[in-house]
């Protein structure tokens, strides 16, 4: 992106009238206070109701601060500005390499189950990139902008199971609207950061603020976001034919190299911390979603096999080439 490009599209974020910003946020609190008890039952029902994992999902007003259209646009310059600094590296692999290859034919399975929980899916231009950096990193921003690091595959020798959990978990953050309701709660507090300047005589001081808040990869998500998206990742990966049982494994993997990720400051781990609460929860799950992962291969879950996972010699392994079981094709 040039910075005539970076400087535009600033001025098109943070040149939107404050009236009409503080009149949004207005609107959105006002709305918020004064949905009936079954407006907001409503807002809160579950993403899918027939079979599978079932989840609340709220901070719909919220939302509406920022709209989508922005958020997703956002995304996909800050995407390519990523490829174009990794391309310039030489770190952005190649469309041939075997790595990226494997990734794009996981996500190929995965993305036709996205719809069900957030129609604009359909309208995304999906995109997956491998960069080649030892971070130990994963994300997919609004829009389906997908992104692995080689850290990632490399030092906890994922399997493709693994992968597909990894990789639903970061498209369910996406889906779920998870950046852009963060992105919302950082404008609410920027704009209140504009009022109480404008009020007490700071000047623009205020503005400084205004647009900044909502860098898409630098944006946390909290616990509950973490939550959602583990069970609703773990719910299309089922439904592509993946075994859920693989979301255990990752996280326990995850838990295995988080001490040294920590020492070397792993912006993945740091944001995505595994533990027993975690890992409980995904059990607690897998009933739910074991009978789409039996259906999605033609099989039933009374003849699953046990899961085999890899966890040994994780630090600085090879890359697993695949599953310790092949799973027998998909039916067409």
């Amino acid at each position: 992106m040039s910075d005539r490009q970076r400087c535009q599209y600033r001025h098109r974020r943070a040149g939107i009238a404050l009236p009409r910003r503080l009149a949004a946020l207005a609107l959105a609190a006002g709305a918020a206070l004064s949905m009936s008890a079954a407006e907001v039952q409503a807002q809160a029902q579950p993403q899918e109701a027939e079979d599978g994992i079932r989840v609340q999902r709220g901070g719909a007003s919220i939302r509406q601060i920022v709209p989508v259209e922005v958020i997703e646009q956002q995304a996909s310059q800050e995407y390519e500005q990523l490829k174009e600094e990794a391309q310039a590296k030489k770190t952005l692999v190649g469309d041939n390499n075997p790595q990226l290859v494997r990734l794009r034919a996981i996500a190929k399975r995965i993305l036709p189950q996205t719809p069900r929980w957030n129609e604009r899916a359909k309208q995304w231009k999906w995109e997956v990139n491998l960069i080649n950096s030892k971070q130990v990193n994963a994300f997919c921003m609004p829009g389906g902008k997908i992104a692995f690091y080689s850290g990632l595959l490399d030092q906890l020798k994922l399997t493709d199971e693994e992968v597909a959990m990894v990789m639903g978990h970061e498209i369910a953050h996406a889906l779920q609207e998870h950046a852009r309701e963060r992105a919302a709660q950082s404008e609410i507090t920027n704009l209140g950061a504009n009022v109480i300047s404008q009020l007490f005589g700071f000047g623009n001081l205020g503005n400084m603020a205004l647009g900044t808040g909502a860098q898409l990869l630098t944006l946390r998500f909290s616990r509950s976001d973490e939550t959602e998206a583990d069970l609703v990742g773990m719910d299309i990966a089922a439904r592509a034919g993946y075994d859920p049982r693989a979301a255990v494994s990752l996280w326990q993997k995850m838990g295995a190299v988080s001490q040294s990720s920590a020492q070397s400051g792993s912006e993945f781990l740091s944001t995505h911390p595994s533990g027993r609460t975690r890992i409980a929860e995904l059990e607690k799950h897998l009933p739910e979603v074991l009978p789409l992962y039996a259906r999605a291969i033609d099989s039933s879950v009374g003849k699953l096999p046990p899961y085999r996972a890899n966890m040994a010699n994780l630090s600085g392994a090879p890359v697993d080439s695949g599953d310790d079981d092949r799973q027998k094709p998909l039916k067409k």
